[in-house]
């Protein structure tokens, strides 16, 4: 962990992140967390406070793609298993699906049958909090295994978008908001 207080921390985690305007489409103002995640400390800041307050979890469950990219370690510092939640098609063994809404259509997340037992700890991570959807279907595939989820967990939430208000009934943690 940092020689700093948390809050500094997550001051200096946010001063790494560049906003793009106008990316991927008009309008959008994208952050980009590829300065945070190029500077080997304060990856492992993130890494560290988004891994802090859970204990004996069996599996993070990592969204693709940003995901894996916080997932991973924190499943190592865990001593976790990651379970990966991919977009369909991309995984070779039997699947279950859950569906979600985008702003112009819907897709789809699934994740092998065979990754979660019944009563196993696990937590969600993803990079980014927005609309909720992805978390949400990931939640109901979590929940179709009978684990028990202990939190979901991002770096960066963009409160404005309202996505925390679909996963109300279940804890959350984001290190940064927008």
């Amino acid at each position: 962990m940092p020689k700093q207080n948390e809050q500094e921390t997550v001051e200096h985690l946010r001063s790494l992140i560049r906003d793009i305007p106008d990316f991927p489409t008009p309008g959008i103002l994208f952050r980009d967390i590829t300065p945070l995640l190029a500077d080997a400390d304060a990856f492992a800041d993130a890494v560290s406070l988004m891994a802090a307050p859970y204990a004996e979890i069996d599996h993070v469950v990592c969204i693709e793609s940003r995901g894996f990219i916080f997932g991973a370690p924190i499943a190592y510092r865990l001593g976790a298993g990651i379970v990966p939640v991919r977009k369909a098609g991309k995984l070779p063994f039997e699947t279950f699906v859950a569906d979600y809404a985008l702003e112009y259509g819907q897709n789809t997340v699934e994740v092998h049958q065979d990754a979660i037992k019944p009563g196993e700890r696990v937590i969600i991570v993803d990079d980014l909090l927005a609309t909720g959807g992805t978390i949400e279907a990931a939640i109901r595939l979590v929940e179709h295994f009978g684990a028990t989820l202990a939190g979901i967990e991002v770096l960066i939430e963009l409160e404005a978008l309202g996505g925390r208000a679909r996963l109300v009934d279940h804890p959350v943690r984001s290190q940064i908001v927008y």
